[in-house]
Protein backbone atom coordinates (compact mmCIF):
# COMPACT_ATOMS: atom_id res chain seq x y z
CA UNK A 1 0.00 0.00 0.00
CA UNK A 2 1.32 3.19 -0.72
CA UNK A 3 0.39 6.69 1.02
CA UNK A 4 -2.02 9.20 -0.56
CA UNK A 5 0.65 11.94 -0.95
CA UNK A 6 2.92 9.10 -2.64
CA UNK A 7 0.00 8.51 -4.49
CA UNK A 8 -1.20 12.15 -5.33
CA UNK A 9 3.19 12.61 -6.22
CA UNK A 10 3.04 9.29 -8.64
CA UNK A 11 -0.11 11.54 -10.64
CA UNK A 12 1.77 14.65 -10.49
CA UNK A 13 4.81 12.74 -11.88
CA UNK A 14 2.64 11.38 -14.53
CA UNK A 15 1.44 14.78 -15.52
CA UNK A 16 4.47 15.85 -16.18
CA UNK A 17 4.85 12.84 -18.24
CA UNK A 18 2.54 13.55 -20.61
CA UNK A 19 3.36 17.38 -20.59
CA UNK A 20 6.86 15.81 -21.57
CA UNK A 21 5.29 13.95 -24.69
CA UNK A 22 2.94 16.72 -26.06
CA UNK A 23 5.93 19.23 -25.46
CA UNK A 24 8.69 16.74 -27.56
CA UNK A 25 6.20 16.24 -30.30
CA UNK A 26 5.46 20.13 -30.49
CA UNK A 27 9.14 20.56 -30.81
CA UNK A 28 9.87 18.27 -33.00
CA UNK A 29 6.86 19.96 -35.17
CA UNK A 30 8.16 23.46 -34.93
CA UNK A 31 12.03 22.55 -34.72
CA UNK A 32 11.84 20.03 -37.75
CA UNK A 33 9.21 21.20 -39.34
CA UNK A 34 7.37 18.05 -39.53
CA UNK A 35 3.60 18.61 -39.30
CA UNK A 36 1.25 15.92 -38.07
CA UNK A 37 -0.95 13.95 -39.57
CA UNK A 38 -4.41 13.70 -38.65
CA UNK A 39 -3.72 10.35 -36.99
CA UNK A 40 -0.90 12.40 -34.86
CA UNK A 41 -3.65 14.85 -33.93
CA UNK A 42 -5.55 11.79 -32.78
CA UNK A 43 -2.86 10.63 -30.83
CA UNK A 44 -1.95 13.99 -29.13
CA UNK A 45 -5.68 14.45 -28.21
CA UNK A 46 -5.65 10.85 -26.70
CA UNK A 47 -2.59 12.38 -24.23
CA UNK A 48 -4.82 15.14 -23.41
CA UNK A 49 -7.60 12.46 -22.61
CA UNK A 50 -5.32 10.26 -20.57
CA UNK A 51 -4.26 13.34 -18.27
CA UNK A 52 -7.36 13.86 -17.38
CA UNK A 53 -7.59 10.87 -15.02
CA UNK A 54 -4.25 12.08 -12.88
CA UNK A 55 -5.40 15.89 -13.05
CA UNK A 56 -8.78 14.90 -11.18
CA UNK A 57 -6.26 12.92 -8.85
CA UNK A 58 -4.10 16.02 -7.78
CA UNK A 59 -7.21 18.11 -7.80
CA UNK A 60 -9.35 16.11 -6.33
CA UNK A 61 -7.60 13.35 -4.29
CA UNK A 62 -7.10 9.69 -5.78
CA UNK A 63 -10.21 8.03 -6.67
CA UNK A 64 -10.69 4.13 -9.00
CA UNK A 65 -13.13 6.13 -11.19
CA UNK A 66 -10.02 8.75 -11.91
CA UNK A 67 -8.05 5.72 -12.54
CA UNK A 68 -10.91 3.63 -14.77
CA UNK A 69 -10.60 7.25 -17.01
CA UNK A 70 -7.37 7.29 -17.60
CA UNK A 71 -7.68 3.63 -18.79
CA UNK A 72 -10.68 4.21 -21.23
CA UNK A 73 -8.34 6.94 -22.81
CA UNK A 74 -5.06 5.25 -22.64
CA UNK A 75 -7.14 2.68 -24.70
CA UNK A 76 -8.44 4.97 -26.91
CA UNK A 77 -4.94 6.47 -27.74
CA UNK A 78 -3.60 3.15 -28.13
CA UNK A 79 -6.25 2.46 -30.87
CA UNK A 80 -5.28 5.35 -32.69
CA UNK A 81 -1.47 4.77 -32.60
CA UNK A 82 -2.06 0.86 -33.37
CA UNK A 83 -4.05 2.31 -36.22
CA UNK A 84 -1.42 4.16 -38.03
CA UNK A 85 1.23 1.56 -36.98
CA UNK A 86 -0.95 -0.95 -38.75
CA UNK A 87 -1.19 1.69 -41.57
CA UNK A 88 2.91 1.31 -41.96
CA UNK A 89 3.75 -2.20 -41.11
CA UNK A 90 4.27 -3.72 -44.30
CA UNK A 91 7.68 -4.12 -45.24
CA UNK A 92 9.67 -1.31 -47.32
CA UNK A 93 6.72 1.39 -46.34
CA UNK A 94 9.21 4.30 -44.97
CA UNK A 95 6.28 5.48 -42.41
CA UNK A 96 4.88 8.93 -41.63
CA UNK A 97 7.60 11.65 -40.39
CA UNK A 98 11.14 11.19 -39.15
CA UNK A 99 11.45 8.37 -36.41
CA UNK A 100 13.09 9.02 -33.29
CA UNK A 101 15.59 6.86 -31.77
CA UNK A 102 14.97 4.41 -35.22
CA UNK A 103 11.27 4.05 -34.04
CA UNK A 104 8.30 6.35 -35.09
CA UNK A 105 6.50 8.49 -33.19
CA UNK A 106 3.39 6.13 -33.40
CA UNK A 107 5.30 3.56 -31.96
CA UNK A 108 6.53 5.42 -29.40
CA UNK A 109 2.67 6.43 -28.50
CA UNK A 110 1.48 3.21 -28.51
CA UNK A 111 4.29 1.55 -26.12
CA UNK A 112 3.41 4.98 -23.70
CA UNK A 113 -0.72 4.56 -24.00
CA UNK A 114 0.22 0.52 -22.83
CA UNK A 115 2.53 1.98 -20.24
CA UNK A 116 0.03 4.05 -19.13
CA UNK A 117 -2.62 1.57 -18.73
CA UNK A 118 0.06 -0.65 -17.08
CA UNK A 119 0.73 2.29 -14.57
CA UNK A 120 -3.09 2.68 -13.74
CA UNK A 121 -3.43 -0.79 -13.07
CA UNK A 122 -0.81 -0.99 -10.79
CA UNK A 123 -2.09 2.29 -9.28
CA UNK A 124 -5.38 0.66 -8.50
CA UNK A 125 -3.58 -2.60 -7.26
CA UNK A 126 -1.44 -0.84 -4.18
CA UNK A 127 -3.16 2.54 -3.50
CA UNK A 128 -4.51 2.61 -0.13
CA UNK A 129 -8.43 2.79 -0.08
CA UNK A 130 -8.45 3.89 3.75
CA UNK A 131 -7.35 7.05 2.71
CA UNK A 132 -10.00 7.61 0.44
CA UNK A 133 -12.00 10.40 3.16
CA UNK A 134 -9.14 12.60 3.31
CA UNK A 135 -9.43 16.23 2.20
CA UNK A 136 -7.10 16.21 -0.85
CA UNK A 137 -4.19 18.93 -0.16
CA UNK A 138 -2.82 20.06 -3.87
CA UNK A 139 0.90 21.08 -4.11
CA UNK A 140 2.71 23.27 -6.25
CA UNK A 141 4.30 20.56 -7.93
CA UNK A 142 0.95 19.11 -8.54
CA UNK A 143 -0.25 22.38 -9.27
CA UNK A 144 2.65 23.01 -11.84
CA UNK A 145 2.02 19.23 -13.71
CA UNK A 146 -2.02 20.23 -14.25
CA UNK A 147 -0.87 23.91 -15.67
CA UNK A 148 1.67 21.94 -17.57
CA UNK A 149 -0.70 20.09 -19.83
CA UNK A 150 -2.99 23.03 -19.51
CA UNK A 151 -0.68 25.00 -21.14
CA UNK A 152 0.20 22.05 -23.96
CA UNK A 153 -3.18 21.63 -24.63
CA UNK A 154 -3.57 25.14 -25.22
CA UNK A 155 -0.46 25.20 -27.63
CA UNK A 156 -1.55 21.83 -29.58
CA UNK A 157 -4.96 23.60 -30.39
CA UNK A 158 -3.51 26.57 -31.46
CA UNK A 159 -1.38 24.57 -33.86
CA UNK A 160 -3.88 22.53 -35.30
CA UNK A 161 -5.92 24.92 -35.87
CA UNK A 162 -3.21 26.91 -37.79
CA UNK A 163 -2.45 23.50 -39.29
CA UNK A 164 -5.94 22.74 -40.20
CA UNK A 165 -8.11 26.14 -40.57
CA UNK A 166 -12.12 25.29 -40.26
CA UNK A 167 -11.40 22.33 -42.49
CA UNK A 168 -10.90 18.55 -42.41
CA UNK A 169 -7.35 18.23 -41.83
CA UNK A 170 -5.37 17.31 -44.82
CA UNK A 171 -3.65 13.51 -44.60
CA UNK A 172 -0.30 14.57 -45.48
CA UNK A 173 -0.16 18.02 -44.37
CA UNK A 174 3.04 20.65 -45.80
CA UNK A 175 2.00 23.91 -44.91
CA UNK A 176 -0.43 25.95 -42.26
CA UNK A 177 -3.47 26.23 -43.80
CA UNK A 178 -4.24 29.68 -42.09
CA UNK A 179 -0.94 31.01 -42.41
CA UNK A 180 -1.37 30.53 -46.30
CA UNK A 181 -0.96 33.93 -48.03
Amino acid sequence: MISRKLETLLNALGLFGIAAVLLFAFYDQVANKELPCPLCLLQRAGFLLLAIGPVLNVMRGPKPAHYGIAILAGLLGAGFAARQVLLHIEPGDAGYGAPFLGIHFYTWALVVFLGAIAACALMLMIRDAQTASEKPQVTGLGKAAVLSVILLAGLNAASTLLECGFDACPDNPVAYELLKP
